[in-house]
């Protein structure tokens, strides 16, 4: 499962500085709601009774009713006890029959034949069922090691349930109807399901458990116009009499529940292989030019994980799907990732993705094939088994692909991203027994944080034991279901070393440390390095210290230990820096107490991407002032780096006479040449500032770049120095416009346009898809709070309520309540100081807008 919160975050963080209003408010009003203890209970792995062995499903689907009809032949054995008894979950279904198959004795009905089901005898079973869980009384009692197969038929009705969604899975239902009537001529007709956390029971009766495997083997019949994807291999297409197709996937390996998955719907699929197992695409027809650029990395990671590992990759194909609507970000379904639609982008988008969202998702899926799939979570405490690999492998990928400065980039990022939820939303402990519901637990603490410290762990040991540690585990564990004391044993068995002190601190507790770091030069041959550590916890911590002194570099492992400690080095000289935690791994916050010419030093001479990073930042702040800051800011506009020559590019000032004039033959240059679109858009946007009549020329060649990116930037800026024209030209870019030369045109139309404009916000508005559609909201929104005509501004209000009731989601309400409060604000405003009917339309607006406030908080307090 990937993470999209994230990326929601930083549309809508965009569009919100649009407005202007502040991000720490907004921040503060992300559900920060932090668990009531009281709410908090122990939450046992789940007792395992019976055993699932082989699930077999035969479905249909009524598109009309939005219903599954199924058929389900589940085998299974009791795990150790003697029972009689068995409970099924099945979530909000009509139950028509439960049965035992007769005569298979133990031979578990693995695979049976269509002849051999339709001859099998049936007894029928007793059982109860309260909407939640089929309770069984079996025909006898079966011991360890005896297995029986239990039959039932059933009516899936998914949109009946009543459930409820988390931060990273925003609904529960398990299956989904996409269009199912066709009434939307822009949205094509798709099923999908959805597992995890558990909602597979809600379109197939299981014991939906983490800890529980199965074979599996699903028939679907569908309308023989479509294609389907579901898990293991397909074994069999079969042509039915009244123009539907009988599709049967076949999984003979052993797979939770949760991972089950299935896909209908007109998809091309664009294919691919990988030591002769089938890689697959499957995307809407108009994106199969541009499935190669999305998703043409994926064999090469096949190859590089499993050789990472040691492990090749254990499935028997790997597809990828791309669905409409989807309510998380990815699902790494056994052999059959589901994608959201963010993914699916042109390839002149795909010039535009800074973060490289894509790659990581992508990678972070195959990776749960090993972390997730292979080895499963043995219960939602410890989901860290699952998430914090995978997370830690777009780093590994970025590191292997794109080079260390782009993984470290990445890194920085999701730090970051923890360390905001853990002053807003409050810390967890990774693995945590105790908790209010299990969906808490996808958040940036099973992410990111458990990703962060991977690769302290990875540092501390070593790349050959931390990797050779990962291939025991999974050989250990393959097909089971795991805590993370499996990960530690299978590294201390590896290693040696007793690793209780790094699991009890960063896998059993919560929070970082807080370093203060002083030096004292005062000693002639020693320098020392003065560490505290603030609040009233003490961590255990290794890492490297270096001292760059008399003309090199020396490095020295130290551990701190205690609250506050000093390490003494012998230098032949004042060093020119010291480098406290040289390699950047630690998790922390810290307040280093250096002067500026170490920053200059540091970025000169210390090679990694957090180095460089640190010693532009300090430089920023002194750059107008200090010679020796610029010039380091200037040379980081030139890093051999993308993502640190942007960083120093949007950080000048240009309103300093010394900065312009070192900086801008630099941003011109870089403007037109810089290989990597974000950084020319960075110098474009920065230039444009100046609003100088004699970069009309370098703005308007740049609005034929490739990059939409870059368009948008320099059309931005054409606006700043001749509005009429950029609205002029804004009109013939319209047709085009996608991802932010979209953000450009509407920036211009903010500036100079009337309501006749308002259709391309509408439009964006509805083309748009998944996370996407809040920043087209955002800039409707926006739009329409300078527009007077009423009814415009109630139809567009109407269309982004909308949106907001189809996410169904406290984050996106808050930001909408957030949008539309000065919108309401600026109508009121504006009627009192007109008069007549103006006054009375706006005053209409204001209303109307603060009706959907209403109505977002009322279906909030509804959640």
């Amino acid at each position: 499962m990937h993470h999209q919160a994230k990326k929601t975050i930083s549309i809508v963080m965009t569009g919100l500085a649009v407005i202007g209003l502040c991000t720490r408010v907004l921040a503060q009003t992300v559900d920060n709601q932090k668990d009531d203890p009281a709410l908090k209970i122990y939450r046992a792995s789940p007792t395992k009774i019976n055993n699932l062995v082989h699930t077999k499903l035969d479905v249909r689907f009524d598109y009309a009713k939005r219903y599954l009809n199924g058929k389900a032949w589940i085998t299974l054995q009791p795990n150790f006890y003697p029972t009689d008894s068995l409970t099924l979950d099945a979530k909000g279904m009509d139950i028509k029959k439960v049965s035992l198959i007769q005569g298979t004795g133990s031979t578990t009905l693995r695979f049976p034949s269509e002849a051999m089901l339709r001859t099998a005898k049936q007894a029928p079973l007793q059982y109860d069922y309260n909407g939640e869980e089929i309770r069984v009384k079996l025909n006898k009692t079966y011991k360890s090691g005896e297995s029986y197969t239990v039959f039932v038929e059933y009516t899936a009705k998914p949109d009946e349930l009543k459930v409820k969604g988390s931060e990273a899975i925003t609904d529960a239902k398990g299956l989904y109807f996409i269009n199912p009537d066709g009434s939307d001529p822009k949205k094509p007709i798709q099923i999908w399901t959805q597992g995890e956390t558990e909602a597979s029971s809600a379109w197939f009766p299981t014991i939906d458990k983490t800890n529980q495997k199965t074979t599996s083997e699903i028939s679907m019949t569908v309308d023989k116009k479509y294609v389907t994807l579901s898990n293991g291999k397909l074994v069999s297409q079969k042509p039915n009499a009244d123009g539907t197709r009988t599709d049967t996937w076949r999984m003979e390996l052993p797979h939770a529940p949760y991972l089950f998955m299935m896909a209908v719907g007109d998809f091309a699929i664009v294919k691919d292989q990988w030591r002769g197992k089938e890689v697959n695409y499957y995307v809407e027809k108009e994106y199969a030019p541009h499935a190669k650029a999305i998703f043409g990395n994926t064999p090469e990671m096949m190859t590089f994980f499993s050789k990472l590992l040691g492990y090749d990759y254990p499935w028997v194909k790997y597809s990828q799907i791309v669905v409409r609507d989807y309510v998380s970000g990815a699902m790494e379904n056994t052999t059959a990732t589901i994608h959201g639609d963010f993914l699916q982008k042109t390839d002149r988008e795909l010039l535009d993705d800074d973060d490289r969202l894509g790659e990581s998702v992508i990678a972070h899926e195959l990776f749960h094939h090993w972390f997730g799939d292979l080895a499963t979570c043995e219960s939602w405490s410890n989901l860290t088994m699952n998430e914090s690999f995978a997370d830690y492998s777009e780093y590994l990928w970025f590191e292997h692909k794109f080079g260390k400065d782009a993984a470290d980039e990445h890194g920085y990022t999701a730090m970051n991203n923890y360390m905001e939820s853990a002053e807003y939303q409050g810390d967890r402990h990774l693995v945590r027994f105790h908790y209010h519901d299990k969906e808490n637990m996808f958040d940036a603490v099973s992410y990111q944080k458990g990703g962060r410290i991977l690769h302290m762990l990875r540092n501390y040991l070593g790349d050959e034991a931390f990797f050779k540690g990962l291939n025991l585990y999974l050989k250990q564990n393959a097909f089971k279901a795991t805590e993370s004391h499996h990960l530690r044993l299978a590294l201390e068995e590896v290693t040696g070393q007793d690793l209780n002190w790094f699991f009890n601190q960063w896998y059993f507790n919560q929070g970082y440390p807080t370093l203060e770091i002083n030096y004292d030069y005062s000693q002639a041959g020693l320098a020392k390095v003065i560490i505290t550590q603030k609040g009233d916890r003490v961590f255990d911590l290794p890492f490297a210290i270096d001292v760059y002194a008399g003309g090199k570099k020396e490095r020295h492992q130290v551990r701190l230990t205690e609250k506050a400690d000093t390490f003494s080095f012998a230098v032949s000289a004042k060093p020119d820096f010291i480098n406290v935690d040289a390699d950047k791994v630690l998790i922390l916050k810290k307040t280093d107490r250096r002067d500026l010419n170490s920053y200059v030093f540091q970025y000169k001479n210390a090679p990694n991407y957090l180095d460089r990073r640190e010693a532009i930042e300090a430089a920023m702040k002194q750059h107008t002032t200090n010679a020796a800051a610029r010039a380091t800011v200037m040379a980081a506009t030139k890093d051999k780096y993308e993502g640190l020559r942007a960083l120093a590019i949007s950080g000048l000032k240009l309103d300093n006479n010394d900065v312009k004039t070192a900086a801008l033959p630099i941003l011109t240059d870089l403007a037109k040449n810089d290989p990597v679109a974000w950084v020319r858009a960075a110098a474009i946007k920065q230039l444009g500032k100046l609003k100088d009549a004699q970069y009309t020329s370098l703005f308007e060649a740049a609005l034929k770049d490739r990059s939409y990116l870059v368009e948008g930037t320099a059309l931005s800026a054409l606006a700043e120095l001749d509005t009429k024209k950029a609205y002029q030209l804004a009109k013939t870019m319209e047709k085009d416009a996608r991802g932010m030369l979209s953000s450009g045109i509407a920036n211009v139309y903010a500036k100079n346009g009337n309501e006749s404009d308002v259709p391309f916000f509408a439009a964006r508005l509805e083309e748009t898809s998944g996370q996407e559609k809040i920043g087209a909201a955002i800039l409707y929104l926006n739009f329409l709070s300078s527009v007077d005509n009423t009814a415009l501004v109630t139809k567009g209000i109407d269309e982004v309520m909308d949106v907001v009731t189809g996410f169904n989601n406290p984050w996106v309400n808050n930001y909408m309540v957030n949008l539309l409060t000065p919108m309401a604000k600026k109508k009121q405003e504006k009627a009192a100081q007109s008069s007549g009917e103006l006054r009375n339309e706006l005053n209409k607006q204001a209303d109307y807008t603060l009706q959907a406030i209403k109505k977002i908080k009322e279906s909030k307090a509804e959640e």
